[in-house]
């Protein structure tokens, strides 16, 4: 039999993807548009987009206005509730499809949806808010003050009108999103990211069925769109429609938005971040301790498989030579674990990293290694961090004389810091925070959250809100 006898039976035909919108309380469906995604290469279709439905008219009042917080909050607790992945089938079909077209594994994708009803709980909304606002009221209405000269005002916290360009690296981030939208009573609308453009839209489902016509419903839209596509961008950024352009994403996607900056219209950037570990001697004292803190450093690095920005790629340590390389060790074989949101398997490194780090086994006489370049983990002992970009559950381990050194490699793209013994982020962080750290975590907490915290370096519930003032001098 020949090669064109066999074609028909090679070539079998696959078809796209379908992905629904979610249009100020509307599902819309469609295949008018075939995309394809960023990391796998997978084909999907989407609605065509109407920007005149994604536009709300500034004589049109946002539908939040007047519903009190309270009850905002109360609708977000409820939909949270019904966000359980055993009996929601719309977070059931958001898997079947995520998994299709994100790098994570289905089991890290599937934990994370197992998670999302904790995403919306009572304390964690009232914590946001109170720790954003000074005067939460200013939120419901205007709020008299007076200054010290007896001139009067009023202060109200205003609803924007936000375009959210949502992360692709975490399905469930855009639950957040949802909740800080829902919680300054914005009119938002969701750019979902190629990687997962079926979360947001899941999330919205359950909340129409809680109440469709609620506000809460009416102020959302999730939709997709290439990123860059002028024809979209050109319409929608601008202050005419909307006041913020909430941004997550790499580098390319941030530049990209800041050519529509200007007058009327801003950016709030989320951008790229890269978060490190501090390990004192203490950490190398004994074999338990040294097992103890591998596991704890190998917990940070290979959240999400590396792929968040909270995950560690750069240990900086300060000790004995053989007690560090003893951790090392142990490391790589902890990167090796199956946990709730990483794979004992991550991708394999690409060739031009491979390629990098046995340029540096040849050339710097300091540099081992142990592990492979196969997603099961790589530790790479240096005395200086290596220019690249470590991922795929890669650790480049840093030799320094004294942690006080590493704070030279911190600047304004480092977000997260996990420590070694916890009790030095106290005599630390002050320096940190000037070196342009925004957040330091006890070693191993780096996926973990005190509820109402900054992020990113900023109170976002705050960056949001539109303020109005009423001046009466």
């Amino acid at each position: 039999m020949n090669v064109m006898e066999k074609k028909p039976e090679a070539d079998a035909v696959v078809e796209p993807i379908r992905v629904n919108h979610f249009v100020r309380g509307k599902l819309v469906s469609g295949d008018a548009i075939t995309h394809r995604s960023r990391d796998l290469g997978v084909d999907f279709v989407t609605p065509e987009i109407d920007l005149n439905a994604l536009v709300a008219p500034r004589s049109e009042l946002p539908p939040l206005l007047d519903v009190p917080t309270s009850e905002i909050i109360d609708f977000l607790v409820e939909a949270g509730q019904r966000m359980d992945f055993e009996t929601n089938p719309y977070l059931q079909e958001a898997l079947e499809h995520t998994v299709k077209v994100n790098p994570l594994p289905q089991r890290v994708v599937e934990n994370l949806f197992r998670r999302a009803k904790h995403f919306l709980t009572r304390e964690g909304l009232m914590c946001s808010i109170e720790s954003s606002f000074l005067n939460p009221a200013a939120l419901d209405g205007w709020i008299e003050r007076t200054d010290m000269r007896g001139n009067k005002g009023a202060l109200r916290a205003f609803p924007p009108r936000m375009v959210h360009m949502l992360a692709g690296n975490s399905p469930t981030g855009c639950i957040s999103s949802i909740a800080q939208g829902a919680l300054v009573k914005a009119i938002n609308v969701f750019k979902m990211p190629s990687s997962d453009p079926f979360t947001c839209v899941a999330m919205l489902r359950t909340m129409a069925d809680v109440d469709p016509d609620h506000p809460v419903v009416r102020s959302m839209s999730a939709v997709y769109w290439r990123g860059g596509d002028e024809r979209i961008e050109g319409t929608l950024y601008r202050p005419q429609y909307f006041d913020k352009i909430v941004a997550w994403g790499g580098g390319d996607a941030i530049r990209n938005v800041i050519k529509y900056i200007g007058p009327g219209i801003q950016m709030v950037s989320f951008d790229p971040k890269t978060s490190i570990s501090m390990i004192g001697p203490e950490g190398f004292e004994s074999a338990e301790l040294i097992d103890e803190v591998a596991d704890a450093a190998a917990t940070d690095v290979a959240t999400m498989n590396q792929e968040a920005c909270l995950a560690s790629r750069f240990i900086f340590v300060e000790g004995e030579r053989e007690g560090v390389e003893t951790f090392c060790a142990r490391l790589q074989e902890r990167l090796g674990v199956d946990r709730e949101t990483a794979s004992a398997v991550a991708h394999p490194l690409p060739v031009e990293v491979r390629d990098e780090i046995e340029m540096l086994q040849l050339m710097e006489d300091d540099c081992k290694v142990w592990g492979k370049a196969d997603g099961r983990g790589l530790v790479i002992l240096t005395d200086e961090p290596v220019d690249f970009h470590p991922s795929n559950k890669t650790a480049n381990v840093v030799h320094v004389n004294s942690l006080d050194d590493a704070i030279r490699y911190v600047n304004v793209a480092t977000q997260t810091i996990g420590m070694y013994p916890p009790e030095r982020k106290r005599a630390m962080r002050d320096r940190l925070a000037s070196a342009g750290a925004q957040r330091v975590v006890r070693l191993g907490g780096a996926a973990k959250h005190v509820m109402g915290g900054a992020h990113d370096g900023m109170l976002p519930l705050q960056r949001f809100v539109h303020w109005m003032s009423d001046e009466d001098a």
